[in-house]
């Protein structure tokens, strides 16, 4: 169905040959990314999926519709985590060629998820609605399948606006679905169709608008809080396993520890922070206690089970006894293990940032580590802090999140904000502060409104003692999560598609 106003762009891009309307399709899609962190310029994210709406509604079926889709969301993701070639670059001579291929691959895979959206909402009669549902239900199946990957979701472009607040009801997913909203809203306004989009385009205002007063909290009582003291060595990935550095960056957190005036309620130590396995660590954790004076110290490491290896974190009580133990439990595909290991094994291929065997063990899901006054505390260790459903899975409420990160991973360009604007959303979706211990950074102490308190900047060495903020009481999505988005979105596509089959029936 062809719109009121047909502006003459779609109509330019219509009629140009197959690659250099591909190429419009790629520029569009890496121009909505520009929202993600660290750019945040998510007015261009709304005014790219205002233009690749106006391509979609003009799409004569859903083969035109998933082509366009599949393209754009390829421009999309290979902007978006453009970081993804920096762990092959750590060992260039061993894992550089693989660059390219991955973030094409990695892309063009995401990208189907793009295209199945605008497939199905092309055979759903191809409207607002529909596309809005259909996208938003694909950013959901694309947190789940094939253990999942929720990163770069175009409604994290509101991560550093008013609307994150709106995460405490509606999650990640209904961040998604308001984007989606005003981009169409947009795309109706100037096209023509100017009640809808007026009304649509308002709507997202008022949540815009009234987001820094839909997430406080019920107790504001000043009270003193317990201080946490964030350790960053800054280990760069290439030096953190040489054995003339190992001991560097092990000292400096020593010292780190050591230091200051007055004593923290806790230490943390980032992801793999301790050089030795855990069976070996016994010298290294008395060297920490006593660093430490008697504070509970909690560190990242690795440890062996029989021929399992897994990526831990310990709490480390004022004597430097083994208090606590975690074991990360959602693991990084072809990272930390490789699907089919022992198979492919065989061809010498392993996750790039396995140290030993052929990869990372998972271990249980949804711990909580009591830490006696200081509360109880909900453990992640990085990648999992994506994935909100894994926050949910926990056996009882926290009193606040503790994630250590290894994010050398990453980069310095883009991967580690992403990865901290995640974060952020993590404690505004559950309404718990989260302390945040990145190897090379950012380190941060979050609040409950996903602000940062405190912080050590990306790449440098040093500490910093941040009071713990309050929690919240639970929020609507930590209550409840995805389920009741998930239930409007199906509910709005029935009735898209019933509406649709009424309207062909009386034609």
């Amino acid at each position: 169905m062809a719109d009121t106003a047909d502006l003459g762009f779609v109509r330019r891009i219509n009629g140009m040959r197959g690659i250099f309307q591909a190429l419009v399709y790629l520029g569009l899609g890496a121009l909505g990314a520009l929202g993600q962190a660290p750019w945040g310029l998510w007015p261009l994210t709304i005014l790219s999926l205002a233009l690749i709406f106006a391509l979609f509604r003009q799409t004569a079926g859903p083969r035109q519709a998933a082509l366009l889709g599949g393209i754009a969301g390829l421009g999309y993701f290979m902007l978006a985590l453009s970081w993804i070639i920096e762990p092959f670059l750590v060992d260039v001579a061993r894992h550089g060629w693989m660059a390219p291929f991955a973030l094409v691959g990695l892309s063009a895979f995401l990208a189907s998820y793009w295209a199945l959206a605008f497939t199905a909402a092309r055979a759903a009669g191809g409207g607002a609605l529909a596309l809005i549902v259909c996208f938003t239900l694909a950013a959901w199946l694309r947190g789940y399948l094939f253990t999942g990957f929720p990163w770069a979701q175009v409604g994290h472009a509101w991560i550093d606006t008013p609307m994150l607040q709106w995460a405490s009801f509606i999650g990640s997913l209904g961040l998604t679905a308001t984007l989606m909203a005003a981009a169409a809203g947009l795309w109706h306004l100037v096209s023509g169709q100017r009640i809808a989009g007026g009304v649509t385009l308002s709507s997202v205002a008022v949540l815009y608008l009234t987001g820094p007063v839909v997430n406080v909290p019920a107790h504001t009582a000043s009270v003193e809080r317990p201080m946490i003291r964030l350790i960053q060595p800054n280990a760069a990935q290439h030096e953190k396993w040489d054995p003339a550095m190992m001991p560097v960056f092990f000292n400096r957190q020593l010292e780190f520890s050591a230091a200051g005036p007055s004593r923290p309620d806790l230490i943390v130590w980032p992801e793999t922070s301790v050089p030795v396995l855990l069976q070996n660590a016994d010298a290294a954790f008395g060297s920490m206690s006593d660093a430490a004076g008697g504070v509970p110290v909690i560190a990242g490491l690795q440890r062996l089970d029989g021929p399992r290896i897994y990526n831990s974190l310990v709490t480390l009580g004022a004597g430097g006894e083994l208090a606590a133990l975690y074991d990360k439990h959602h693991l990084v595909p072809f990272g930390e293990f490789v699907p089919f290991g022992d198979f492919m094994a065989r061809f010498g291929i392993a996750g790039i940032a396995a140290q030993n065997g052929n990869g990372f063990s998972a271990g249980p899901r949804g711990q909580i580590i009591d830490l006696g006054d200081l509360g109880k505390a909900l453990p992640l260790i990085c990648y999992e802090s994506v994935f909100a459903r894994d926050l949910r899975a926990a056996p009882e409420r926290a009193d606040f999140i503790l994630l250590i990160t290894n994010d050398a991973w990453f980069g310095k360009v883009s991967g580690p904000y992403q990865h901290l604007a995640q974060a952020r959303l993590r404690s505004v979706e559950q309404g718990l502060p989260m302390v945040r211990v990145a190897n090379t950074g950012v380190s941060a102490m979050i609040d409950a409104n996903g602000l940062i308190t405190h912080h050590l900047p990306l790449g440098q060495a040093g500490w910093v003692d941040a009071p713990l903020p309050l929690p919240h009481p639970p929020t609507f999505y930590a209550r409840i999560g995805d389920l009741p988005i998930l239930a409007v979105l199906v509910l709005v596509l029935a009735g898209v598609t019933l509406v649709r089959r009424a309207g062909r029936r009386t034609t």
